[in-house]
């Protein structure tokens, strides 16, 4: 990805500074320091904004909070939260609130960043691999730890051994494949679709510039709001199967 994004350049600068003195602390060189130093690239800057606005936008609607006349950035809040919280409580059941603000979050972390690739110049952050596995690896995490929080380390990992005590030997293996292989599905799908979604649009730009384009342009945003609603449902699957009492 180009890296002559003003914000691209504005983070090198201020973080290069401190990487040099950190590693002359350590006896390497400036010159040695300089080359070594881990460059910010577009995709992290495009995520950081998109963390940095979706701060902005809440910490606006909880500041103007209004029951009376609720404003236009209330209302769009309340119909996310009153959609997701919906849907959360279909899937995942009763305490589903408590996980609410999580997958909320990855809806619209994901979905402002695959809309990014709208904007000329400017390509999803969600086309390079480690952005989708950055979202896949935290989603895994917290659905184990939801599952021992909810059921006990015991209790969590019997879901593992199957309902058959003699089967656990062949079930457990299997059942750990399983899980770990959901980091590589999540960050294979939104990956692989985001690209190829991103590659269409911009062949048919470079051969019809004018008219038809608009067409998949209006195809990458329904690309962008499906995968992220898909992100965000398989994440409350997770969580409900990973928090649910066997009975």
């Amino acid at each position: 990805m180009p890296e002559t994004f003003f914000f691209v350049q504005l983070l090198n600068g201020l973080l290069s500074g401190i990487e040099v003195k950190a590693f002359e602390s350590i006896g390497i060189s400036a010159t040695e320091a300089v080359q070594t130093a881990v460059k910010v690239n577009q995709a992290l800057t495009l995520e950081l904004l998109v963390v940095g606005g979706l701060i902005a936008f809440f910490a606006v609607v909880r500041l103007t909070l209004s029951v009376d006349r609720p404003n236009p950035a209330q209302q769009v809040a309340e119909m996310i939260h009153e959609g997701i919280g919906g849907l959360a409580e279909q899937i995942i059941g009763h305490g589903s609130e408590n996980f609410q603000g999580f997958v909320t979050c990855i809806f619209l972390f994901v979905l402002l960043n695959n809309l990014i690739g709208l904007i000329p110049g400017f390509a999803a952050p969600t086309m390079s691999p480690w952005v989708p596995l950055g979202l896949a690896v935290p989603v895994f995490l917290y659905y184990n730890f939801q599952g021992v929080k909810a059921q006990g380390v015991v209790g969590y990992l019997k879901h593992f051994c199957g309902p058959i005590w003699w089967m656990a030997w062949l079930l457990l293996p299997i059942e750990l494949v399983s899980h770990l292989a959901r980091i590589l599905s999540l960050t294979i799908r939104l990956y692989a679709n985001m690209y190829a979604g991103e590659m269409v649009t911009l062949g048919f730009f470079s051969l019809i510039p004018l008219g038809i384009p608009s067409i998949f342009l209006g195809f990458h945003v329904f690309v962008s709001m499906l995968q992220a609603f898909v992100f965000m449902l398989l994440t409350m699957i997770y969580l409900s199967l990973a928090v649910a009492h066997e009975h």
